[in-house]
């Protein structure tokens, strides 16, 4: 089954004129509207605003990118270190996208944002290009990926592969933040079948579970729902399809060495488990490796962690520890907890 073609001729209607259907209301932020022609604002389709992730700095990939809405947003916010680039398959999008490039640059104060033709699933080949040796957008050489409400309409058979291709070019240290539709219950066939509910970004939707799990599969970690609709955006045959933004990382490229690390969970659940195994048990000196240890202190979860590095500098060895192995206590006597509350007194 392959819904490429309802795709592109609903979004090439949608360059054209106006399509309410398109599109959850969403609450984007005014400042960063200000300057955008009202063209490429009313011509945008999507379900939620992940240009709220986007920092100072940032190399920023937007699948699906459209009008360009969020392209110009998330430029205003990456400062002149950084840089947007927008992916889209649709040349009729892609034209208008571009359409108001020179005169956002200027208002940008600097040509921040370029558009390429690509599929999101095949993110190696530029279709304006095909015979290039360099692939489109190379590996590890993206800060933060953005998506809004396109990813559901990849072909079913696809979908592996674009979230295995967006693990691809994001750089260790990374992250994602893709909002989309989720479906509450297992969508039937005769609903995939529906060109309309397809390209309408309704019937390829990822299951609830499913979405988080492909990227945690991909390999990424800290795999989260980060915003949830408390309402869904239509219902279907009694399925629920609402919008929901996930946010994950994409750990370092480095081996586990064991130098003595060791991290408190604080709680308040009694243990919890990670992305990759790990069991931590709350108020418990866990052992970890060097490379966990400062994910875990320096990256999503620190608010969660307490730190404790070994009391003496070493090499290290090779190792992992199983999921549970604890550290004692004489391993770090004397060493600095890191991300403990500081108090100016015992009492």
């Amino acid at each position: 089954m392959d819904m490429k073609n309802s795709v592109v001729e609903r979004y090439t209607e949608g360059a054209e004129a106006v399509q309410p259907a398109l599109c959850c209301p969403v609450d984007y932020d005014s400042a960063l509207l200000a300057m955008l022609p009202r063209e490429v604002i009313e011509k945008d389709y999507g379900c939620g605003d992940p240009s709220r992730y986007v920092e100072e700095g940032n190399v920023v990939l937007d699948l699906g990118s459209g009008s360009g809405k969020i392209c110009y947003m998330a430029a205003q916010l990456v400062g002149d270190s950084g840089r947007v680039i927008g992916v889209d398959m649709n040349d009729e999008m892609l034209a208008l996208a571009r359409k108001y490039q020179a005169d956002m640059a200027e208002k940008l104060g600097g040509d921040k944002v370029s558009f390429v033709k690509g599929q999101i699933q095949n993110l190696a080949v530029d279709l304006d290009n095909p015979d290039a040796t360099e692939p489109m957008i190379a590996d590890n050489s993206v800060d933060l990926v953005l998506s809004n409400c396109v990813l559901n309409l990849v072909n079913d058979s696809d979908k592996k592969q674009l979230v295995e291709e967006i693990f691809r070019v994001v750089k260790p240290g990374g992250r994602i933040a893709i909002s989309d539709i989720v479906a509450d219950e297992t969508i039937p066939e005769k609903l995939k079948l529906d060109p309309a509910l397809w390209s309408g970004c309704i019937s390829g939707s990822f299951l609830e579970d499913e979405f988080l799990d492909s990227f945690k599969q991909a390999g990424f970690l800290a795999v989260k729902c980060d915003k949830w609709d408390a309402e869904p955006w239509q219902v279907v045959e009694g399925i629920e399809f609402r919008s929901v933004t996930i946010t994950a990382v994409k750990g370092a490229d480095v081996a586990c060495i064991d130098k003595g690390h060791a991290v408190i969970y604080k709680g308040p659940y009694a243990e919890t488990t990670d992305d990759e195994g790990h069991v931590f048990y709350r108020g418990k000196r866990m052992a970890v490796c060097e490379r966990t240890y400062h994910f875990l202190t320096d990256g999503p979860y620190a608010d969660d962690f307490i730190g404790i590095a070994p009391a003496q500098q070493n090499d290290g060895q090779l190792w992992c520890a199983p999921a549970g192995t604890l550290r004692p206590a004489s391993d770090s006597k004397g060493s600095t907890h890191r991300d403990a509350k500081q108090g100016t007194s015992c009492c």
